[in-house]
């Protein structure tokens, strides 16, 4: 490997170091501010799942979504490629510093494909940037918070006809049961007499429960069958008892949101990473990614993770609405399905923009008035510049380097 493309990838590890503080919030906001965990426990227990998700997201889909983002053949050889990523990195690790200085939730996925995405215009024109990719990801920054806001406002809801003996939750947590047996029943079907010639059949179950494409709905599956069983018995529980149980499960909903957004954000630096090994000859297309781009990724962003981001943590956790646990259970299982539908279609959103989605989704069942609208316009405001300044600044930095190579 060349100097300039050893630089680009630190450069990358540090911005997924710096994604992993500066969206630490993502995490553990709800379950700080509900004094489930401490902040100290919250990071270390974020981190922990932010980099589990190694062993869960196997296909990379966002990964390489990122990747194909820009188009090398019209930016250039491979050394205005390296640049472009180079110029990307800058200016995406400067808009995320500055916007955690002053505690703006932003999106440290659309800063990093704005800014790899203006170097490339600054490269090439506008034809070197894949445009749909670009427009689907400025589709999700609206799409994501308002997916994240429903789901959060129905499972609200869900728990709240249960609490109030509600016969209705009752029929949907039975038919989500049903449900979800039949799909772990399907997925965990496997040939017996190929198992017998080959290894013992409980530990081939295991392999096929760790190594199968099926594990991350396996995982989303049983996290919604406990929620399921505990809406059953919810309205057995008085509110004292009931809002000790939620704390509980806010340990899982928070460990299931932590799982997706180390799915989620520690991909997009992998592609990212995997397109400067291509620009540089270390490989040649991106099913060659080596396996330590995956590994450091998701180590990197673990490690942000436990540095944490308290004032983000603020914004996230109070100013948008006060949330309890019942609600910070609602608002991370809502946040998680989201991040692990959209990985499965291989679309790279904002966690930031998804749980604030959620946050408001939760607020929005007590009262309209209960979500801080205005906090939330200047958060809405942030997310649709983020694409363009980074673009911006990202072209700038190319300039300034050309000059120089």
């Amino acid at each position: 490997m060349t100097t300039f493309l050893i630089t680009i990838i630190v450069l990358a590890l540090i911005f997924d170091y710096i994604n992993g503080f500066h969206d630490a919030a993502n995490s553990i906001a709800t379950i700080v501010s509900t004094k489930v965990l401490t902040p100290f426990q919250a990071v270390l227990w974020a981190a922990l799942f932010n980099s589990l998700a190694f062993f869960i997201f196997k296909d990379h889909g966002v990964a390489d979504t990122v990747a194909k983002t820009v188009k090398p053949d019209l930016v250039g050889d491979g050394m205005s490629m390296q640049v472009v990523i180079f110029s990307g990195l800058i200016a995406a690790i400067c808009w995320n510093l500055l916007t955690w200085w002053f505690g703006i939730p932003s999106s440290s996925s659309h800063t990093l494909i704005g800014g790899f995405a203006g170097a490339a215009v600054a490269a090439g024109g506008f034809a070197a940037v894949n445009s749909s990719i670009i427009l689907k990801t400025a589709a999700f920054i609206f799409l994501a918070p308002i997916v994240g806001m429903i789901m959060a406002f129905l499972m609200s809801l869900w728990f709240l006809s249960s609490f109030k003996k509600g016969w209705t939750s009752k029929i949907f947590s039975i038919a989500v049961i049903i449900f979800v047996i039949i799909f772990l029943y399907s997925s965990l079907q496997v040939d017996r007499a190929i198992v017998s010639k080959k290894t013992d059949y409980d530990n081939y179950i295991l392999q096929v429960i760790f190594y199968s494409k099926n594990f991350k709905w396996i995982l989303l599956s049983l996290i919604l069958l406990i929620m399921a069983i505990f809406a059953l018995y919810l309205n057995r529980l008085n509110t004292h008892k009931a809002n000790q149980w939620f704390k509980k499960l806010q340990l899982i909903s928070s460990a299931a949101f932590s799982i997706g957004h180390g799915g989620n954000d520690a991909q997009k630096v992998m592609g990212i990473i995997t397109a400067a090994l291509i620009a540089g000859g270390s490989i040649t297309e991106f099913s060659q990614m080596p396996n330590w781009v995956p590994i450091a990724c998701y180590a990197a962003i673990g490690i942000g993770t436990m540095s944490g981001g308290w004032k983000i943590v603020k914004t996230m956790g109070t100013k948008i609405t006060k949330v309890t646990p019942f609600e910070g259970v609602a608002a991370e299982t809502a946040g998680a399905v989201t991040l692990f539908v959209t990985e499965a279609l291989k679309i790279p959103v904002s966690t930031t923009h998804t749980i604030t989605g959620a946050i408001m989704g939760v607020g929005a069942t007590k009262r309209l008035s209960a979500v801080r609208w205005g906090v939330t316009l200047s958060l809405v405001w942030s997310w649709v510049l983020t694409i363009p300044i980074s673009g911006l600044l990202a072209a700038g930095v190319y300039f300034v380097v050309k000059l120089f190579i």
